[in-house]
C-alpha cells in the first residue's frame, strides 16, 4: 500500500511535530515551526503522515534508510517511533523546505512510503 497522494484532501490535519526538538537531538539549526502531522494518529500503532511537500507515510515506512542515503539535500532526519508495529526509527522530513524536487526519495523508497508535490504548501 502506497501514501495517498490526495492525503491534504483525505486526512485531517492533526498537529506539527516541533523543530526545535527533532533537530535539536541532531544538533541542528531549526528552520521553521514545524512538520505538520496528518491523521489518523493513534501511538504507538497508527503515526499518521508527516510533512506536506515532502510526505512520509509513517504507517508503512520501513526505516531501511535509503531515502537518508540518497536524498542530496539531507531533508530527512532520524526520529523515534518506539512500539510501532514496522519500525522504532521513522525518517522525518525536518528540512523539507530545502527540497529540490529531485524525487530520488520517492524513487529509492522500497514501499511508497513518500510522496512530493512541488505545488503542495511546506515550501520556503
Amino acid at each position: 500500500m502506497a501514501i495517498d497522494p490526495q492525503f491534504e484532501t483525505n486526512r485531517e490535519k492533526v498537529g506539527e511535530e516541533k523543530l526545535d526538538e527533532l533537530r535539536s537531538s541532531a544538533n541542528q539549526t531549526s528552520f521553521g515551526d514545524g512538520v505538520a502531522v496528518w491523521g489518523p494518529v493513534d501511538p504507538p500503532e497508527k503515526q499518521g503522515i508527516h510533512g506536506t511537500h515532502v510526505a512520509v507515510d509513517f504507517d508503512i515506512c520501513l526505516a531501511d534508510g535509503a531515502c537518508l542515503e540518497d536524498c542530496p539535500v539531507d531533508v530527512f532526519t532520524w526520529v523515534d517511533t518506539p512500539g510501532h508495529p514496522e519500525s522504532d526509527i521513522k525518517a522525518e522530513p525536518t528540512h523539507e523546505d530545502q527540497c529540490i524536487d529531485c524525487m530520488l526519495c520517492v524513487d529509492v523508497c522500497p514501499v511508497d512510503a513518500i510522496d512530493v508535490d512541488p505545488g503542495r504548501a511546506g515550501r520556503i
